[in-house]
């Protein structure tokens, strides 16, 4: 049975679940991967007191730790610069990395790997997108004789916790706070409700899938904080629900990458996954649409997928990192891609408004599907709701400000829906 001397870089949670887990789950480790993982130091700025790591060594300089007699450097203290300057400084001192930082690798992924194959080490990273849920071995493996095509889900398990539970009628705002208090978002929960976490993830999958360079050019990034529990009431009975997905497409030899809300319908795939789950749905070419979803966040599975790539590295015959080439493939301008949309819209209640509205939509040559007025919201305001026909984005916002220019309208709010 080999022994892999690993050092762990940071003492929060993530760290502290993956020793424990380590620990817990040591005779497991041991009969199914035929490894021993010793953990050798840990670099820690300050103790954790939820978790006493015993008679391992401890250094107050995480930069101290790749100069250590180990193996592998799991790099566990994110953000980064600072997780970008450690993981460098390890792969220079010939030791593997294992890491779960997604923002380091959308930021810095190439640079690393690059750095990685010219010191014969591997640079391991599948806790860092869904955490345990296997999607980076799958397409760097399991799908490499694949062609694919698309890549689309839900990659932010806070977003999708807070709109399952708008769905069944809860307002924003106290479902955020019940997500905080769950431990499902962060005290500043900006980089989830806003898209930046599932943005960043998409990238990394988008780079492993079509080989667009990390970091990849601006694309559009949007998230749920303006969606309304009334949304999901019309959107029902619509035959849709809402969904933050984050979707990357190969489109004659160009790259379509975005992340923001969507009307899916309702009985879809994505559609039905609820809570923290994260779930993605992956095109190829041979083995059609497969769908893949699993916890996106917690100790124990992000101490799954960080132990995976130990075990991975291990008994791996590869001697750098597994890498797609990076032939320049352009991204899709957001402003050409067409959608059908999901429209909003609070009124006055006075003769010909519903006339007004929808003379906003001829002038730019953009059909209606669909379009209800529902039942008064008080004496003067009635909501419309509309589906459009498809149209393109670089359309949607003068559109969007046009109607709301208008005198008989309070508010807008409009949301893409997503093709089948």
């Amino acid at each position: 049975m080999e022994t892999l001397k690993i050092g762990i870089c940071g003492w929060g949670n993530v760290a502290t679940g993956l020793y424990k887990t380590i620990i817990d789950n040591k005779e497991l480790i041991n009969s199914n991967g035929n490894l021993d993982i010793e953990i050798s130091v840990i670099g820690a700025r300050r103790d954790n007191p939820k978790c006493d790591p015993g008679n391992i060594e401890i250094v107050r300089d995480i930069f101290d730790v790749t100069e250590k007699e180990i193996d592998v450097v799991v790099e566990l203290i994110g953000g980064v610069e600072v997780a970008r300057e450690l993981i460098l400084k390890a792969i220079r001192n010939k030791k593997h990395v294992v890491t779960a930082n997604k923002a380091v690798i959308f930021n810095h992924g190439d640079e690393i790997v690059e750095e990685a194959n010219k010191n014969g080490v591997k640079f391991l990273y599948e806790s860092s997108v869904c955490a345990g849920t296997p999607i980076i071995k799958l397409l760097r493996e399991e799908l490499a004789a694949n062609k694919i095509s698309k890549i689309a889900g839900m990659l932010n398990g806070t977003s999708n916790f807070i709109l399952s539970n708008m769905e069944e009628g809860a307002d924003f705002q106290p479902t955020l706070e019940l997500a905080q208090k769950e431990g499902y978002a962060e005290p500043d929960p900006t980089f989830d409700i806003e898209g930046m976490d599932a943005a960043h993830k998409i990238g990394i999958l988008s780079s492993l899938a079509f080989g667009i360079p990390l970091p990849p050019d601006d694309f559009h990034i949007e998230g749920i904080s303006k969606i309304e529990k009334d949304d999901f009431k019309y959107a029902v009975e619509m035959g849709y629900t809402i969904k933050h997905l984050a979707v990357t497409k190969l489109n004659n030899n160009e790259i379509e990458l975005r992340a923001h809300p969507a009307l899916v319908r309702s009985n879809s795939y994505l559609a039905n996954l609820k809570g923290v789950r994260n779930g993605i749905e992956v095109e190829t070419d041979l083995l059609g649409t497969l769908h893949i979803a699993g916890s996106g966040a917690g100790q124990e599975a992000t101490a799954s997928g960080l132990i995976s790539d130990l075990i991975f590295l291990a008994n791996s015959k590869m001697n750098s990192s597994p890498d797609k080439s990076k032939d320049k493939k352009n991204l899709l301008n957001f402003q050409s891609l067409s959608f059908q949309y999901y429209f909003y819209i609070e009124a006055e209640d006075i003769p010909g408004v519903m006339a007004s509205i929808t003379a906003m939509f001829a002038e730019k040559n953009i059909g209606i599907e669909s379009i209800v007025q529902k039942e008064n919201l008080n004496e003067k305001v009635v909501p419309v709701v509309l589906i459009t026909d498809e149209f393109v984005e670089s359309k949607h916002m003068e559109l969007k400000e046009n109607i709301l220019n208008l005198d008989s309208v309070n508010s807008v709010r409009s949301i893409r829906i997503e093709s089948d």
